[in-house]
């Protein structure tokens, strides 16, 4: 017999707590491994980074490894050098999952959505109406959650295009920051453990929550559809 909890949960909820905390377990299982092989990985060439990027790439798109943290541990022991690798995790990221979420027709949560809540097609509308500039805004945020966005820019029919455009352009600064943070720290630990630490980094990781805040406000006002 079925748990009438487990009826009464939303579809969307269930999902959205499950690729929130899955991240929060396997980051810290993989703080612990960069830790203790911190060495092991010093002496990796560019060409098994690239193979570990290939399969971070898998593990991204399904919400395993958030890439913002991922840009910490690859600025820490690449610097500058870890910003193709991750331009390369992160489109690969986005492309995967678009494909995977169109083979589980991803499209049928939308329809359950504006069954359930009718007023969510109006904001479907000016998503569609705006999606470049949305994309953009929403992967510029540091908080908001990597496969949750991309899922998000899925059901609601965003093209893979737009989603690969957009999403290259706001993800700029926060790698660019977290790949900063990571070629500056001295200890991994101390990084992984307080990855805002400073204050020149508070100040920049909340201009662009701001600024994110802000983009994504306005182009979802009250306006005329």
């Amino acid at each position: 017999m079925a748990n009438p909890l487990v009826k009464k949960l939303p579809l969307p909820l269930v999902v959205s707590v499950l690729l929130t905390v899955v991240p929060l377990v396997t980051t810290s299982l993989l703080t612990a491994s960069a830790v203790a092989h911190e060495e092991l990985l010093r002496s990796w060439s560019y060409g098994t980074w690239m193979l570990v990027t290939i399969g971070l790439t898998l593990t991204s798109a399904i919400a395993l490894t958030p890439p913002t943290f991922l840009a910490l541990v690859f600025g820490y022991f690449l610097g500058w050098y870890a910003i193709p690798f991750l331009f390369l995790l992160n489109l690969g990221a986005i492309a995967l999952l678009y494909i995977l979420a169109d083979f589980f027709n991803a499209e049928s949560i939308r329809i359950y959505l504006v069954q359930i809540y009718p007023e969510i097609e109006s904001l479907i509308r000016k998503f569609k109406a705006n999606q470049f500039r949305l994309i953009f805004f929403a992967k510029l945020s540091p908080v908001l959650p990597f496969t949750i966005t991309n899922l998000f820019f899925n059901v609601v029919g965003a093209k893979l295009p737009q989603v690969l455009a957009g999403g290259t352009l706001g993800m700029i600064p926060r790698t660019v920051l977290a790949v900063w943070a990571g070629r500056e720290a001295q200890e991994i630990r101390y990084l992984l453990e307080h990855p805002n630490e400073g204050l020149g980094t508070k100040i920049l990781l909340l201009s662009l929550i701001i600024i994110s805040t802000v983009g994504i406000g306005y182009l979802f006002k009250d306006k005329k559809d």
